[in-house]
């Protein structure tokens, strides 16, 4: 697994979002998700979105996956 393939897979699953994903063990990554369709939601609710587009691969491929997740307004 690769950052290019999680950002994609993310940024489908999310229209319009703009998403930076770092890892370099090929298991274990970081991403930063800016979306608006993230407004109104809580924190858990915006992870469990941005998991939804990566599915299966979640657990597996993608043993963990830390997030940050934030509205255009709230990234500035």
């Amino acid at each position: 697994m690769t950052p290019d393939t999680i950002r994609q897979l993310i940024e489908q699953g999310l229209p319009g979002a703009r998403v930076h994903v770092e890892g370099d063990d090929g298991v274990h990554f970081e991403a930063l998700v800016v979306a608006e369709a993230f407004r109104g939601k809580l924190p858990l609710a915006r992870h469990r979105m941005v998991y939804a587009t990566l599915g299966e691969l979640m657990g597996g491929a993608i043993h963990a996956l830390a997030l940050k997740t934030l509205t255009p307004e709230e990234a500035g």
